[in-house]
């Protein structure tokens, strides 16, 4: 159907929907829905690349991300519950315990992302099991794994966080360049398996 402009206002009992079509399967994604009951979600606004599957194939772990335009700002959130992942020792990247998937949480870039000028780590559940010492970097490659030294990456530490407590929250001192991915790391050594434990990071960017 071609493009089509009303004058009027589009009135519909129920919703709106907005898809993509697969060009081999002809399968349809939902990128955005408005229902009945005038509810807005927007499925489509994800990380281009979220984390790799040495984070999300862990056994009860959660990953969720979400990236919102509001004018010239960009708020890009990831939500993990640390469950199922592995700490294991100081600098070290946590994941999910002997595998060698990759276990960054999600790459930035400038297209999606904008310039990052600021990011906070928040602890919704204080992590259990596994070390309370998590740091936040970012690298080059997207190729860490779990127990990896984030060190032999070309990687920035953006956030020296200490313990994370229920409550607590934690600017960064560094941001992500463009197209670089983020990693959950150890600032301390405990080798054991995560029973709980929920962050949330937030990324502050503009469209440059």
């Amino acid at each position: 159907m071609a493009n089509t402009t009303f004058s009027g206002p589009v009135r519909s009992e129920g919703g709106f929907t907005t898809v993509s079509k697969n060009a081999t399967t002809g399968a349809f994604t939902t990128q955005s829905s408005i229902n009945s009951s005038g509810f807005a979600s927007l499925d489509a606004n994800t990380l281009s690349t979220e984390a790799g599957t040495g984070i999300t194939g862990g056994t009860g772990t959660i990953y969720r991300s979400s990236v919102m335009r509001q004018g010239g700002i960009i708020t890009t959130r990831i939500l993990i519950d640390l469950t199922g992942l592995r700490s294991t020792a100081s600098g070290d990247i946590i994941g999910v315990n002997g595998t060698s998937n990759v276990c960054h949480i999600g790459q930035i870039t400038a297209a999606q992302n904008g310039t990052i000028i600021a990011g906070s780590m928040e602890c919704f559940e204080a992590p259990a099991g596994g070390d309370p010492d998590i740091n936040v970097h970012s690298a080059t490659e997207g190729t860490g794994v779990e127990d990896g030294a984030i060190s032999s990456l070309s990687e920035t530490l953006l956030v020296n966080s200490g313990d994370a407590t229920l409550g607590s929250k934690v600017y960064f001192t560094g941001v992500p360049a463009a197209d670089e991915f983020l990693y959950l790391t150890l600032g301390a050594t405990t080798d054991a398996d995560y029973t709980a434990g929920k962050l949330v990071i937030e990324l502050i960017g503009y469209e440059a």
